[in-house]
């Protein structure tokens, strides 16, 4: 029920603007009033804040489905969750009560400003600064690659307290969109998901009071971490949505494509891409499903699973994409049709919290 609901908004709501959104690289407003309408920007919320209070599987489910029809909207409800998370995982009553309401409500979005210029794969390598002010504390640094950023009202934000202690020394805060000193660069010209901005954060003097510190001093790395165990899934719930478009879309044209008298669907070398294609997806799906049950219960292999979701799904995703380029020809490199946008958006999910090499070493470092 849940994925008929998702997909006929997503077919009704947000595929008529899919091509627009990454043509003229603009947020995908639209999409974002149907999420919120239909109470699918934040389904993760629990609700004791006002939330849908919807499990791991449940998001994943709304994600991969709006992934289906556009990659840049369904990081509206990905990263509502990946920005919130560090809330709900360590923060006080008080931050809850006071951020994740306005989230559930849809009033504002939430982005997650971990990555810097030099400091990517490694993380732990940041440079911005929080420096304790009495019952303040002031932060200065620049924060990279923030999805969603200018458009989010919250940031939670990782800075470090003390130097001396590198990943114990790491400290999470919440920043708000309107504190003083907080700026955004130029949005990034990008291969794909061009409807969602990403844009750097600075941080120039930026004065919060003391209790928007996310969980004690010094847990903020730890904090970082136990995040992307779960929303890892939410990116291969992505990938998994952007790789069944192509396959639905390279499936429907091959039957209307026609050569040497029959449609090309009819020929074995094509069958045998199709069959591949959607052999790959499944075994994804189980994954991501599997892993996203893992999620919900906090499973003591997650962190394997989790990097294992989203390494194998975006890697089926790009290829996925690829080949339904290739099945439509011609016509499948021209931006008359949608499959070279799903290519271009796929690649991002083999990059972004964490690249599947990085990803990789995490399954090394957790094989069950």
């Amino acid at each position: 029920m849940l994925r008929e609901s998702v997909r006929s908004l997503a077919e009704a709501k947000i595929l008529p603007f899919a091509a627009a959104v990454d043509e003229e690289s603009r947020f995908p407003q639209e999409a974002l009033d149907a999420l919120v309408a239909n109470d699918l920007h934040a389904v993760h919320v629990p609700e004791t804040y006002g939330g849908a209070g919807a499990d791991a599987l449940a998001t994943v489910i709304v994600i991969e489905e709006v992934a289906r029809v556009c990659a840049s909207s369904s990081l509206i409800p990905a990263v509502n969750k990946l920005g919130s998370l560090p809330v709900i995982l360590s923060g006080s009553e008080e931050l809850k009560a006071k951020y994740l309401g306005p989230l559930a409500k849809g009033d504002a979005m939430f982005s997650y400003a971990l990555s810097e210029p030099d400091a990517g794969s490694d993380a732990a390598g940041m440079k911005t600064r929080a420096v304790r002010d009495g019952d303040f504390w002031v932060l200065n640094g620049v924060k990279r690659w923030i999805t969603n950023a200018g458009v989010s009202e919250y940031y939670t934000v990782m800075a470090v307290t003390d130097p001396e202690k590198r990943s114990k020394g790491i400290s999470a805060f919440v920043v708000e969109k309107g504190d003083e000193g907080v700026s955004f660069g130029a949005p990034e010209k990008k291969l794909g998901i061009k409807g969602s901005p990403t844009r750097e954060v600075y941080l120039d003097n930026v004065r919060i009071p003391a209790d928007r510190m996310i969980g004690a001093e010094g847990t903020g790395f730890a904090t970082a971490m136990k995040t992307l165990d779960h929303t890892r899934i939410t990116i291969a719930a992505q990938a998994l949505g952007i790789a069944q478009g192509a396959l639905d879309y390279a499936k429907g044209y091959v039957q209307e494509r026609k050569q040497f008298g029959k449609p090309i669907g009819d020929f074995q070398g094509v069958q045998f891409m199709l069959a591949d294609m959607a052999m790959k997806i499944e075994a994804a799906r189980q994954l991501t499903y599997s892993a996203a049950a893992k999620s919900e219960r906090v499973d003591g292999d997650l962190t394997f699973f989790g990097a294992a979701a989203k390494c194998f799904a975006s890697d089926v995703a790009m290829e996925v994409t690829t080949d339904a380029v290739q099945l439509l020809g011609g016509y499948g490199y021209t931006r008359d049709y949608p499959v070279e946008r799903m290519m271009r958006d796929a690649k991002i999910t083999q990059i972004y919290e964490g690249t599947n090499q990085v990803q990789r070493i995490v399954m090394a470092r957790n094989l069950p």
